[in-house]
């Protein structure tokens, strides 16, 4: 059968009310698969599937409130939509519902809702409510801080390649919160996450290899990993790397690159690297400005 028969059929389903054949051509419509990107469209289809109770649709018109797609930002029509949903028992709205409570749109900021919440949808196996879980106990936000539960929880995210759980676990054997403090197992942990692009995870490992903590020192290794934090954002990742150019560490000195990451610092809220990037630009002789305004005028690029 033709993708063309498929979407046909998909659409008068749908036009007879079927709301799940709805859901599915809200999804195609806000993703672009198969048929044009329009939100518009996908708001209709969305809304249609939602009246006739099915959840996952109410918790995708809940997701075009929450983010403006094919209407006006509208927090409150998203937690009302959010908590029919989740009122199914749906993780999914029970997550976006809790993360709504967790920072206050669309309802009064509310910890031990939000928490609430979080469980139903972690105890279904829902990842991200599982971080959660594990950043509520973490941090003592709508429950008595517990690293030991914090723990138990970052590993079930963990084990489905949660990133963010598997940084966090790496903390908490960094600072010896509910654990002693372990250095190999925090570095597995930080790199688990970094290999999946977690920034603060990556920062972490350059200042691992920096500060030779439980293994070797390695300028290289540091400014390799210094770098692709960096590259993701990192500002004191930037700051860092700012500092292995300027003293040659991992690399030749490079003032131009040690101005450039210098300023990307200074431009995401690292007020000390002001001095460190004046002093880069004062080192350069007459002759050596062009690669500096090279450097310069690179700064948007990243």
């Amino acid at each position: 059968m033709s993708s063309g028969t498929t979407g046909l059929s998909l659409r008068q389903k749908a036009e007879q009310g079927d709301a799940e054949a709805q859901n599915r051509l809200g999804l195609m419509h806000s993703s672009g698969h198969g048929v044009p990107k329009d939100y518009q469209q996908a708001l209709a289809w969305f809304r249609q599937a939602a009246n006739l109770g099915d959840a996952d649709a109410q918790n995708n018109l809940g997701l075009m409130y929450a983010n403006g797609r094919g209407t006006p930002y509208d927090f409150q029509q998203a937690v009302s939509w959010f908590s029919k949903s989740a009122d199914q028992g749906y993780s999914r709205a029970q997550y976006n519902l809790a993360l709504m409570y967790d920072i206050g749109q669309g309802v009064k900021q509310n910890y031990q809702k939000a928490f609430a919440l979080y469980l139903e949808a972690a105890r279904q196996g829902h990842a991200r409510a599982q971080n959660s879980l594990g950043l509520a106990y973490h941090h003592g936000n709508g429950v008595e801080q517990d690293f030991a539960q914090a723990m138990s929880w970052y590993l079930l995210a963990a084990e489905q390649d949660h990133a963010k759980a598997q940084f966090q676990i790496g903390v908490l054997y960094d600072c010896g919160q509910g654990v002693n403090v372990d250095f190999g197992k925090a570095f597995f942990w930080y790199r688990k996450a970094a290999d999946q692009g977690h920034a603060d995870a990556q920062f972490h490992l350059g200042l691992f290899y920096d500060a030779a903590k439980g293994l070797p020192r390695d300028d290289k290794q540091a400014l390799a990993w210094y770098q692709k934090a960096a590259s993701n954002g990192h500002a004191r990742a930037q700051f860092n790397l700012g500092l292995m150019y300027s003293n040659g560490h991992g690399a030749p000195i490079d003032l131009a690159s040690a101005h450039k990451w210098f300023s990307l610092a200074e431009s995401n809220g690292i007020a000390k690297a002001v001095k460190y990037k004046n002093a880069a630009e004062l080192a350069f002789k007459p002759a050596d400005t062009a690669p500096l305004q090279k450097a310069a005028g690179q700064l948007t690029v990243l």
